[in-house]
């Protein structure tokens, strides 16, 4: 139909993401001109789909980069965006900040990026981007920012408790870690090992036929004869034989 009519009608019985990937296969066009269908919903979930990625691509290169090599030049391995609005204002008190984990956040003001991040569908073709750019742990979200003091709370004997408004914006966060496996602290749990590696361990595990080690603090070991078994009362002195006894 595209090389006859110049248009590909889809049939009901086929899905508009289907028709997208033939489409993509074949180098037929995907758009409102040459896709004609019922299911506009889907048609137009495509179309954003590749508006997104677009758009996405014109932010990290103008917007979202800038702050990646600021922290790269800082010696960070990862860097966490905030995106707010242009009319958000960060007023942060110097001798009570705010709570926020994230103290070394990095601040971009756009509205129309923070517009684009609000939708899911959105946040998951940039996940897909970034994801082909080789960064990894890659998190796209919403959550509260703080950006000025609203009041101080003073608590009876203690410290005064100040209170910050807090605005759902989104946020990104990704890392280009390569070696995030050895730079990570790795507690070892202490097991006991079979193997033997000096006698002070050793003389922990024997028999008692076999003696004890001691260690005194001087770093010398004192070997104390093995003490007598119930069937050997008197392990140092020669019994006559029997029948010879007086």
């Amino acid at each position: 139909d595209f090389y006859k009519t110049g248009s590909v009608r889809c049939p009901p019985s086929v899905s508009v993401h289907e028709l997208r990937e033939a489409c993509d296969y074949l180098l037929i066009p995907f758009d409102a001109e040459t896709i004609k269908c019922q299911n506009l919903r889907g048609l137009l979930h495509e179309l954003s789909n590749e508006g997104a990625r677009q758009q996405f691509e014109l932010f990290l290169e103008d917007l979202i980069m800038p702050q990646m090599v600021q922290a790269a030049q800082q010696g960070d391995r990862e860097c966490h965006i905030v995106m707010l609005t242009d009319e958000d204002v960060v007023d942060w008190d110097d001798e009570y900040p705010p709570q926020t984990g994230e103290e070394e956040a990095h601040i971009i003001h756009s509205n129309h990026m923070s517009r684009f991040f609000k939708y899911i569908e959105n946040r998951d073709v940039a996940k897909q981007v970034l994801k082909e750019r080789g960064l990894k742990k890659i998190r796209l979200g919403i959550e509260g920012y703080p950006t000025y003091k609203e009041k101080v709370r003073k608590r009876p004997g203690g410290r005064p408790e100040v209170i910050y408004n807090y605005v759902q914006r989104p946020f990104l966060r990704m890392s280009w870690e390569k070696e995030e496996a050895r730079s990570r602290h790795v507690d070892f749990q202490c097991v006991k090992s079979k193997s033997i590696t000096n006698l002070a361990s050793a003389a922990a595990d024997t028999p008692q036929d076999q003696g004890m080690v001691q260690q005194q603090q001087d770093g010398t070991l004192n070997v104390i004869p093995p003490q007598p078994s119930p069937s050997e009362p008197y392990p140092g002195m020669q019994l006559p034989p029997e029948g010879d006894v007086d």
